[in-house]
């Protein structure tokens, strides 16, 4: 009996995706609920899994682009498990062979090249094996020697410049990235502020409580945890930026789900971290690291990428110095963080050498405006500048006096 394999239904938004691989080939005999093939929707890759033990006949090839529903392969329930395959058995011990010297390398004579070049050779004391020859018959002309002494990491017979193209199909997943930026440059009025923060006291209580932040919970202690309980106080302060326009109504979010924006084999993907204001700093550096490493193996889910009400990403991490993110949307604002920089910065009159990051908020005019943006971004700067105030949300002194 032969069982066919379709399509599922990934999504309600989902009408068609890619068989981007077979995991298993035409005629190999798979388990049940093996993986058999690995899809890709505009959104996510997911995976087929067999649903009964048999030989599986594929149908569909890899690249097509697939309907919900459509017939991917199917599966002889009725054929035979294949035999295991004995064990080789281990080779009888040989005596070791006798070194073989290493064949003598061909004199300069007995290649094939004009007299001047040989000459160089011979005196450069370079191998003939590493000049890549341009004469008649494959002789080595005296040009030949002196560009292989300019270039001597080059390999024979690569040209250092091709003029060779490569078209290559974009993803579903790229295509999706790249209507979704577009859309977001035409139908916002997108604006950038910028600000820039002191990492001082941010980078001391790493250095300082890493270890033991480590041995406690089983996670280092990074930049995002700081950033996303900073942006969750900000947010709850200024709720304008965590919300988004649908049709004439402001939707506002009394929850801060924070998507934070991941570079993956396939591309830019923004999984979610759900309720991040009620999140501990372990707790918050536990789902960074779950998401980044399902992003990095293709392992999301369509739920873990929608939603979220404000996003962070960070192009420090490929050095970038000051950048203006494009919104996610429909979310009306990005926070984008940066590379750390010693800069020479006035304090008290005198210059002193600090670790500045630039900081970097676009949002959507129509719903922010330049007062709200601006004072979120000085007061995520602030808790920064004095994570102390993380932990209430403001000064534990004024928190203390109720002022």
């Amino acid at each position: 009996m032969a069982i066919q394999i379709k399509v599922p239904s990934v999504g309600e938004s989902i009408n068609e995706v890619t068989l981007v691989k077979w995991i298993k080939k035409d005629g190999d005999y798979v388990e049940r609920d093996e993986v058999i093939a690995e899809l890709e929707s505009e959104k996510a890759t997911f995976e087929i899994n067999a649903e009964q033990a048999g030989v599986l006949h594929t149908i569909a090839k890899e690249g097509d682009n697939l309907a919900i529903g459509d017939i991917a392969c199917s599966i002889d329930t009725d054929a035979a498990r294949p035999a295991a395959q004995p064990a080789a058995a281990p080779e009888a011990a040989k005596p070791a062979a006798a070194p073989i010297p290493p064949a003598p390398q061909a004199p300069v004579a007995d290649v094939k090249a004009t007299p001047v070049a040989a000459a160089i050779l011979a005196d450069k004391k370079l191998d003939p094996a590493k000049v890549v020859p341009s004469g008649t018959q494959g002789r080595i002309l005296k040009q030949d020697v002196l560009d292989a002494l300019e270039s001597p990491g080059r390999k024979p017979g690569i040209e250092p410049f091709g003029r060779n193209d490569r078209p290559e199909k974009m993803s579903n997943l790229r295509k999706t990235v790249s209507r979704r930026l577009v859309e977001a440059k035409n139908s916002t009025a997108m604006l950038t502020t910028f600000n820039e923060v002191d990492m001082s006291r941010v980078m001391d209580l790493r250095k300082l409580y890493k270890d033991a932040f480590q041995k406690a919970h089983g996670v280092n202690l990074g930049f995002m945890s700081f950033f996303t309980k900073a942006c969750c106080y900000a947010l709850q302060e200024w709720p304008a930026v965590n919300a988004y326009l649908d049709g004439d109504s402001i939707i506002y979010h009394d929850y801060c789900d924070i998507s934070i924006a991941v570079s993956a084999p396939k591309g830019l993907v923004v999984p979610v971290i759900r309720n991040a204001e009620s999140l501990s700093m372990a707790e918050i550096e536990m789902k960074v690291v779950e998401l980044a490493t399902k992003a990095r193996e293709n392992k999301l889910s369509i739920e873990e990428m929608t939603g979220g009400t404000f996003t962070i990403t960070n192009g420090g991490v490929f050095g970038s110095l000051m950048s203006t993110p494009i919104i996610n949307i429909p979310q009306s604002a990005i926070l984008g963080m940066h590379k750390i920089q010693d800069r020479p910065m006035a304090v008290n009159g005198q210059v002193v050498i600090k670790p500045m990051m630039y900081l970097a908020l676009s949002y959507d005019h129509r719903i922010i405006d330049g007062r709200e943006s601006v004072s979120f971004l000085v007061r995520v700067k602030e808790l920064l500048e004095n994570p102390e105030q993380l932990l209430f949300g403001k000064d534990p002194v004024k928190a203390l006096l109720e002022v």
